[in-house]
Formats: structure tokens, sequence, C-alpha cells
């Protein structure tokens, strides 16, 4: 990472060492779901309108994409999500990869629709896309109020 999104994410990095990354709303859920594994799963993705599946936890990720995920949606403000724990459950694990037809965690869910994994998502932010899709869900980017405090100094 670099510019700006570096700084910050390291800010981030030692902010969490000393009060944890959670906010207020985010969630560690549970994978028990009643149903099937598909039909569990697809009302795993729908519940929120961000659902993410990592390896590790929001407030101690296990694996450096993780840790980017959570860091991009801190920076966007996004506090309420849901988060599942993929190294908790071998089945979830490999269920979440063949529901979304993609190899490799972490996943990342909007408005129950998958977007991606940490590449996609770092991808959207460094283009401005996460900005328009978190609007869609009626979630206001806090990068929108940085850039307008930067605006008028």
């Amino acid at each position: 990472m670099s510019g700006s999104l570096g700084r910050a994410a390291a800010a981030l990095l030692r902010w969490g060492r000393g009060g944890g990354l959670w906010g207020s709303g985010v969630r560690a859920a549970g994978s028990d779901a009643g149903g099937g594994r598909a039909e569990q799963l697809d009302a795993m993705v729908k519940k929120d309108k961000v659902v993410v599946f990592l390896k590790g936890t929001p407030e101690q990720p296990q694996c450096g994409f993780s840790n980017a995920v959570v860091q991009i949606l801190r920076l966007h403000g996004v506090r309420d999500y849901a988060a599942y724990n993929v190294l908790d459950d071998p089945e979830l694990r490999q269920g979440i990869k063949d529901y979304s037809n993609w190899p490799t965690i972490p996943q990342v869910y909007l408005n129950g629709e998958f977007v991606g994994g940490c590449d996609i998502l770092l991808q959207m932010h460094q283009n401005g896309d996460l900005v328009e899709e978190l609007k869609k869900l009626g979630i206001r980017s806090a990068l929108l109020d940085e850039k307008k405090d930067q605006d008028s100094k």
C-alpha cells in the first residue's frame, strides 16, 4: 500500500493493537443457521448489507488479506457488518468457496452479492467504486467526510 491508504492503514494497525478493531456494530457471526448448506450460505450472505468471510476475526485477522479487508472497511467507516471466521469451521471455509465459485478467502458480499476478495476490494477502494457501492447500500463512506475536511482547508 502506498500514500494515504498506507499511512491510514498503519495508523489503524497501531490503534488496533491498543484498542481492538471491532466497531460497535461488527458482529462475529456464527454459521449455525438451519437448512442445507447452500440455503444456509445464501441466508448468511443476505443477512446484512455487508458480510465478510475472513481467516480470523476483524479484531484478530489471521492473514494479511483478511486484515486488509478489515482495514479498508474501517477506512470507509463501515462498522455494521457480519464477519464469519472460516478457520472455525472447515465446512464453512470450503462451502463459501463453492457457493461463490471463488477459490480464496477473504470474501466480501454487499447486499447479498459477491464482490470479490481483497484485491477486488482494494481496487474498488482505489478507484472510488467502493464509495459508490456503499452509497447504494445507504452507507456514507467516512472518506467523503475526510475529503470534505481537506477541501475546506
